[in-house]
């Protein structure tokens, strides 16, 4: 059952706030592994306590297990274990989320976060046996991605619930957003929350989540940070005003698309991370006048 104590549970492996950070490039399309060791120097300088390395916005179907490694080893070879690293290790292969998942644990990731096979479409009975294939190979602890805008799948309460009595599955980084069900969920089992939707933050804060995993955070880590903070002190109006001032940024990031709008905010903002890989492509001129004034609007 709830321990009552959501807005802290799990924070030792996921952190409170943090970023699906973008995979920075060279200008030939290589990993670029001083530039992303630099981003999450600049991300954690500014407030964030965890990165998630080899995720959707780190543009995981195009970047090899190799570079997603080589990524989280540089970046915990120099900040070391004052930031948690989350691997992005799950994908539409349950033997390759295993294989994926034992690597990022030899690399030292503190958690990993495992998506709903997507594309394939597996049945609630097919997804319970992927999720518990991929914890019983690890001891590193496993977050649920409930994401079915691209999974097309959601994972239902009834399996949410069997799942959550994994010793080894531990939290659900939600981007289905469906805040009540949630709850109920919260409340009967142990599985910490995290907002997995930039709109959603306050809300999910408000009701117990742990913490955040954002896109926007990218270009807005301190405001996060701050919001994050009000509103888990009960200060709720103060953390839905920063929200509603970064309101600009997840506009931005609706019209641009995550990885996108991400390397573009970063650009603009004078850290060089690379044009995304196809079939991603960069804003157009125009695009990245709007979102300049985007950036400006909200703050940053």
């Amino acid at each position: 059952m709830s321990t009552g104590n959501a807005a802290t549970e799990c924070a030792e492996f996921f952190g409170t706030v943090s970023v699906a950070m973008v995979t920075p490039f060279t200008k030939d399309g290589d990993l670029d592994t001083d530039a992303g060791v630099a981003l999450a120097g600049h991300l954690v300088d500014k407030g964030l306590d965890a990165l998630v390395i080899g995720g959707t916005t780190g543009e995981s179907p195009t970047v090899s297990p190799g570079e997603k490694l080589n990524l989280l080893k540089a970046i915990r070879a120099e900040l070391g274990t004052g930031v948690k690293l989350v691997a992005g290790s799950g994908t539409y292969s349950t033997a390759e989320s295993v294989a994926q998942s034992k690597a990022a644990e030899a690399a030292g990731a503190d958690g990993l976060l495992v998506v709903t096979p997507y594309y394939s479409r597996p049945s609630q009975e097919g997804l319970y046996r992927h999720f518990t294939a991929v914890a019983d190979a690890v001891d590193t602890p496993v977050c649920l991605y409930d994401i079915p805008s691209r999974s097309v799948v959601a994972i239902e309460p009834d399996t949410m619930r069997r799942l959550a009595g994994h010793p080894n599955i531990r939290a659900v980084k939600d981007a289905k957003g469906d805040v009540p069900a949630a709850m109920q969920l919260m409340e009967e089992t142990d599985l910490a929350w995290y907002s997995g939707d930039d709109p959603l933050n306050v809300p999910w804060l408000a009701v117990g989540a742990t913490g955040l995993i954002s896109v926007i955070g990218h270009a807005a880590p301190a405001q996060l940070r701050a919001m994050r903070e009000a509103a888990v002190s009960g200060d709720i109006p103060g953390a839905r005003a920063i929200s509603n001032r970064l309101r600009p940024l997840m506009a931005a990031q609706a019209r641009l698309g995550g990885v996108a709008f991400a390397k573009a905010a970063l650009k603009l903002r004078g850290i060089e991370v690379g044009a995304p890989r196809l079939p991603i492509i960069e804003p157009t001129p125009e695009e990245y006048s709007r979102l300049e004034e985007d950036l400006r609007s909200a703050g940053v």
